[in-house]
């Protein structure tokens, strides 16, 4: 693999490359910097580049203090799987999930990302619920790591 650089968004520019990736992988919720601001103010983001060149970012829901259940996603551009990138911002995000000291882990990926529904079942999570928010056409798939 090139030389692999994951990092928090420092600034604006920073956002814009998590926001890209983002609005990229997931087109039916696509995020204003609005609220790529207000998500980098609550949850834990990561953008990932390799050799400069912007291939994926993620996102950790911290756990929430009932149910102690914290939600890690991977997203890698196209261009860039099958290289361990999502292996490696999927590894960093369970670890920051555990130091928030969550007892269970969760994804969610849209449910037309084959490639996203793969990755997480290889990497152990489970399926527990498909479902449609209002004004969507294409389901959501949660998934809890077994």
């Amino acid at each position: 693999m090139s030389d692999l650089r994951i990092q928090q968004p420092g600034d604006d520019a920073g956002l814009r490359d998590w926001q890209y990736v983002h609005n990229v992988i997931i087109p039916t919720h696509a995020l204003s910097m609005a609220e790529v601001r207000e998500r980098a103010e609550r949850n834990h983001l990561e953008v990932a580049y390799c050799d400069d060149v912007l291939v994926g970012c993620s996102t950790v829901r911290p756990p929430t203090d009932d149910t102690l259940t914290a939600t890690v996603i991977a997203r890698v551009l196209a261009a860039h799987r099958g290289q361990g990138i999502g292996t490696e911002l999927y590894g960093r995000g369970v670890d920051r999930a555990r130091k928030l000291n969550a007892k269970t882990i969760e994804t969610v990926v849209l449910s037309c990302n084959e490639d996203g529904l793969r990755f997480a079942k290889k990497h152990g999570f489970v399926e527990i619920e498909r479902y449609l928010l209002p004004g969507d056409t294409i389901p959501w798939v949660d998934l809890r790591l077994s």
